[in-house]
């Protein structure tokens, strides 16, 4: 997994110079840029199955955690959602370089792809880091996942709260120490 780590680092760091993808220091990077970018989807790895699972990443921005998730997790269908082209043509540039089989980009809000049938019900499980945990986005996962469907979420500190609508939370873990990050596992209800 290092080569491919370390090709999608430098790409990164390469566009991030043009375009913002990230506000972590990429030249040089820091210890919470590779903890942040790398090693918080390496960890979250384990609580995924490397199965022919369908997978969506919701607002993927400069692809972490879906790109380094998508290394150690090569067999799982993967649809990265971006609503801003710029950041959406950094992804596929990434998804050709490092050679990622069974990913797809799609330019949209992930609001809007819940109404369409070709989505709707489609993911075992969803990923979100940096996107607003409100209603909508329960609502919206929801109507992405299967039934049986997860929702991981990435998060820079834990907080005891009531289960949002639609979901129940199966477990909390603690990602890296120092500065502390979680990831937070709901499943459909």
């Amino acid at each position: 997994m290092l080569d491919p780590l370390e090709a999608y680092l430098r790409l990164l760091t390469q566009w991030n110079a043009k375009i913002n993808l990230t506000s972590l220091p990429l030249d040089p990077p820091t210890d919470e840029t590779f903890d942040r970018l790398l090693v918080e989807p390496i960890a979250a790895s384990k609580r995924v199955e490397d199965t022919s699972a369908k997978w969506m990443d919701l607002g993927s921005g400069g692809g972490s955690p879906a790109v380094p998730l998508k290394i150690a997790r090569p067999s799982v269908s993967l649809t990265m959602v971006e609503s801003r082209e710029r950041k959406s043509a950094f992804l596929r540039e990434a998804v050709r370089v490092l050679e990622l089989a069974d990913v797809l980009v799609v330019t949209a809000r992930f609001e809007e792809l819940a109404t369409n049938p070709h989505f709707r019900s489609g993911y075992d499980f969803l990923t979100v880091r940096a996107v607003k945990a409100d209603a909508e986005l329960y609502r919206t996962a929801a109507e992405l996942l299967h039934p049986d469907g997860k929702l991981l979420m990435f998060r820079p500190a834990h907080s005891a709260s009531p289960d949002p609508d639609g979901f129940r939370q199966i477990e909390t873990v603690r990602l890296i120490d120092e500065p502390a990050s979680f990831l937070t596992v709901l499943a459909r209800a």
